[in-house]
């Protein structure tokens, strides 16, 4: 009777077992990708990682996210939980066993977490230097700074970036199922129509495109006209045809550390030089002990990081 009773029991659990293991169905890649890479060019257009990367990492950290720790905590990234984080916690074998691993509630906080804990570490501030589009850059830089121990990191994320074409996302462009595709591997790609975000000296910019004024690009990024004025050191008469390029958030108090100084150029102006190296005007002057009004000439050598003895 005792053995009937364990051959029963087991067989139940077989059983159940088996239609746990039906009812859960994994991802595919291009599922993953559909499913979430509007968060990442979301993220992307927030904090300025390259959605490819965003997306290439949470499909080799998640297993599409197919892992224990993506579907249980939401954890898409593999992130730890480091001595700064206050959240909830959930403990999984990894590296050593029962490690300390971030849970969230939601896939999305786990995408800006990811954003957050990027642009929070020092050791990834240089990636930020880098273009969007440049994600060889980023996925090297990623493996440089310590993210993951695998040696092969960057070459997975660049694999994956480029068998899936990720890349395109960095691209302001958008991934779609074409109706008559016989195979989940095939997209196409639809615009959206926003700018491409570029960093200079860590502050956001974009190229000016036909068409665009002050009041069509501030309502696009949640600003107002007076903001951009600010932001680019121009008059409110000013007209964004007239420029290459408008940051979108403040400029720096000083150049990155690798432009200590400059030579002026035939046909620059202070503000030229403030629109290049990222730095407000106000600071070039006081660098330089220059008047408001004061103009620059040829062969003049400013100083960019610091005020002139």
């Amino acid at each position: 009777m005792k053995y009937l009773f364990l051959t029963l029991s087991i067989f139940g659990w077989l059983i159940s077992s088996g239609i746990e293991a039906q009812s859960y169905r994994k991802n595919t890649t291009p599922e993953y990708i559909d499913q979430y890479k509007d968060l990442a060019v979301k993220e992307m257009k927030r904090v300025g990682i390259p959605a490819s990367i965003t997306m290439a990492q949470g499909i080799l950290e998640s297993g599409n996210g197919n892992s224990t720790l993506a579907r249980k905590s939401n954890n898409h990234f593999g992130i730890k939980c480091h001595s700064d984080w206050k959240g909830k916690r959930v403990y999984h074998d990894d590296d050593a066993k029962g490690e300390c691993f971030r849970k969230y509630k939601t896939v999305y906080e786990s995408y800006i977490d990811h954003s957050e804990f990027l642009v929070g570490k020092k050791r990834y501030a240089s990636l930020f230097e880098l273009k969007l589009t440049d994600y060889k850059g980023w996925a090297k830089g990623l493996k440089k700074a310590g993210y993951a121990t695998d040696p092969k990191y960057a070459h997975s994320l660049i694999n994956i970036i480029e068998k899936y074409k990720l890349h395109q996302l960095d691209e302001n462009k958008h991934w779609k199922k074409p109706a008559s595709s016989g195979s989940n591997d095939n997209f196409e790609i639809v615009t959206f129509n926003t700018h491409i975000i570029e960093y200079n000296n860590g502050v956001k910019y974009i190229a000016v495109e036909e068409g665009d004024s002050f009041e069509s690009v501030s309502e696009e990024f949640g600003l107002r006209p007076w903001e951009l004025y600010h932001y680019n050191d121009l008059p409110k008469t000013a007209k964004m045809q007239d420029h290459r390029y408008i940051y979108i958030q403040g400029k720096k108090g000083k150049a990155h550390k690798s432009h200590a100084s400059h030579v002026v150029k035939a046909d620059e102006d202070l503000h030229y030089i403030s629109q290049k190296y990222g730095v407000k005007m106000s600071k070039l002057r006081k660098f330089n002990n220059l008047n408001e009004g004061a103009k620059v000439k040829e062969g003049d050598q400013l100083n960019l990081r610091k005020r002139k003895k």
